[in-house]
């Protein structure tokens, strides 16, 4: 019995060293790396690395490879994977399916303040994410929390799953597929750059959650101040206050050299931001009078 891993991310390269320290190396028959310029670290390099440690064989996506194992079992990966009809593909998914089927969905569950994130393993199909389900694992959350926090937990029951899997195909167990109820099903669209700008027209509760939903390993919150793009890192909700005429993007107080930012609903301040051109910090403000568009 083999498996082939496709890998990518830090998810990838945990669930990597899970097996290794479960002992399963010998189980597997390679590893294919993928590489995404659209995140700060995909992590590849380390995933290599580790394969190098442990005299793993491995390739990258673009290379020319053959699946030789009757499974395979994809950590984090965006591209399409075509195998024969005899063999398997099993697909781990960012989402507690049929909620959030597609792209990026822990970002958009963090957004939409979800009470439970989780991981969803199932068979891959033609249609993405409509594949039984295999097994399932979540995680209650509290607010605020950061998406690279909610990569650790997450990456955690990547870990517990993928391990699981393991242990089951070695043992020759035969898994145990449950269909979804596509009436539950939703939908998580893909990134582009228009979707990291900030709506201040949006709630302070909610835009703090798109803040720290869009940070470190994703390209952060942007907005723009005085005509340059900044990308702002931490913001904190704190007590509204009545403002006539409410012009969303101004500053309206100053607490302690940072400004206070009206919302379309309650206010926020901000923590830390820096300009994109140089990734300096904005602080401190060259006036009281800004807006952030």
């Amino acid at each position: 019995m083999g498996i082939t891993l496709f890998l990518m991310s830090q998810k990838g390269l945990a669930v990597l060293n899970a097996v290794i320290e479960n002992k399963f190396t010998e189980i597997i028959d390679k590893v294919v790396v993928g590489t995404d310029k659209n995140v700060v670290n995909d992590f590849s390099k380390n995933i290599v690395q580790l394969c190098e440690k442990e005299k793993l064989s491995y390739c990258y996506r673009l290379d020319d490879y053959t699946v030789n194992t009757e499974f395979s079992i994809a950590i984090s990966w965006r591209w399409l994977i075509n195998l024969p009809k005899n063999k398997k593909l099993i697909v781990l998914h960012d989402s507690l399916l049929p909620k959030y089927r597609g792209f990026a969905p822990l970002v958009n569950a963090l957004k939409n303040g979800e009470k439970f994130i989780g991981v969803t393993a199932l068979y891959a199909s033609k249609e993405y994410d409509r594949g039984d389900i295999i097994k399932q694992q979540k995680i209650e959350i509290l607010y605020p929390i950061k998406i690279e926090q909610a990569i650790l937990k997450v990456s955690a029951l990547y870990q517990e799953i993928v391990v699981d899997l393991f242990k089951d195909l070695n043992n020759n167990k035969t898994l145990d597929p449950k269909s979804q109820d596509n009436s539950e099903a939703t939908y998580s669209l893909w990134l582009d750059e228009q979707d990291y700008k900030i709506d201040w027209t949006k709630e302070a509760s909610y835009i703090e959650r798109f803040v720290n939903a869009t940070g470190f390993p994703y390209k952060g919150a942007k907005s723009v101040l005085n005509g340059e793009w900044v990308t702002i890192v931490s913001v904190k909700q704190i007590e509204d206050v009545y403002v006539e005429n409410r012009d969303v993007g101004k500053t309206i107080f100053l607490r302690e050299g940072k400004p206070v930012v009206v919302c379309g609903r309650g206010l926020l301040i901000i923590q830390e931001a820096k300009y994109n051109k140089n990734n300096k910090s904005i602080f401190p403000l060259k006036s009281f009078r800004n807006r952030f568009l």
